[in-house]
């Protein structure tokens, strides 16, 4: 058994701003700069327990949490971008990736075979079981207006205000994983005479949390001995036995009137990402998946 505290601070990390007409020259400018922060700190607790009498396990749970003004040095998450006029500690907010609570155990076992014949330790010999189980609480999500793309002339994702009095969230059978986000909580903020937003509205980065994820995935294997140094391995695998259901983040785009505050796919297509044969895994071999199953045999020699 192992209790580990882990802190991490990071200080001038790469950070991205696109700025709008920096000149008469140019159309816009992607600005690169030392700007960003971040913070973590966890309480990691481990429980392993080494092969012995056919039975293993390893057993890891972790209470983290990442803060930071910025969770990539990229522009392609706009609520990561800088303005190079506000100042970086306006967005300071739960990392786009910080989990609060992860779960995770693996567990083998080899079955010990009956002896009482031989024709029954022929048929129940050598086979093994194992189990992993994944568990972890909701990511943080982002909202914003989509109908603004910039702020000051830097190009960024526009949060809106909150409206004293409203719930964040609504809950209830019809909506997705039984919950959403109120449309009726935000609002726009406060726009020019250019049409563009005059700030970033009141609510923070990254404030609201999507929905958790469970899955357990489950096999079984037999290894057949042919010869000394060959033998023949089954294996049965079935992911997400329970066929528990695990939904994306939902829709955080205000300006989506027609779907802003609910899932609209499974975790396993969304973490896809739809980009399946250009670097995107398939939804089956993703956390948060259907249930699936396959069978498999292996020559080992």
């Amino acid at each position: 058994m192992s209790v580990t505290y882990i802190g991490s601070s990071g200080r001038r990390l790469l950070q991205t701003a696109l700025v709008a007409s920096p000149n008469p020259s140019f159309s816009n400018a992607a600005l690169i700069g030392n700007t960003a922060s971040s913070d973590y700190n966890a309480l990691q607790l481990q429980f392993q327990r080494r092969l012995a009498h056919g039975f293993q396990t390893l057993v890891s749970y972790s209470w983290s949490h990442s803060i930071d003004t910025g969770s990539a040095g990229s522009f392609s998450n706009g609520a990561n971008t800088l303005v190079p006029t506000v100042n970086p500690n306006a967005n300071r907010g739960d990392s786009d990736f910080d989990i609060r609570n992860a779960f995770s155990a693996a567990v083998t076992y080899d079955i010990p075979a009956l002896k009482s014949n031989p024709f029954t330790e022929e048929i129940l010999g050598g086979w093994s079981v194992e189990s992993v189980i994944q568990a972890r609480s909701a990511p943080p999500v982002n909202v914003f207006d989509g109908l603004f793309g910039e702020l000051l002339n830097g190009q960024t994702e526009i949060r809106p205000d909150v409206v004293p009095g409203q719930p964040f969230y609504l809950h209830g059978s019809q909506y997705p994983g039984g919950r959403a986000l109120n449309p009726a909580a935000f609002i726009a903020p406060p726009v020019g005479s250019d049409g563009q937003a005059l700030r970033q509205g009141d609510l923070g980065r990254n404030a609201l949390r999507a929905f958790g994820a469970t899955q357990w995935d489950f096999a079984v294997h037999r290894d057949f001995p042919l010869r000394e140094r060959l033998k023949l391995q089954f294996r049965a695998e079935m992911f997400n036995v329970l066929n528990h259901p695990n939904f994306a983040p939902p829709i955080a785009d205000i300006n989506n009137t027609t779907q802003f505050g609910t899932s609209i796919q499974m975790l396993g297509q969304y973490l896809g990402g739809a980009n399946v044969g250009g670097g995107g895994f398939n939804s089956l071999y993703q956390l948060g998946g259907p249930r699936s199953i396959q069978l498999a045999l292996k020559m080992i020699f």
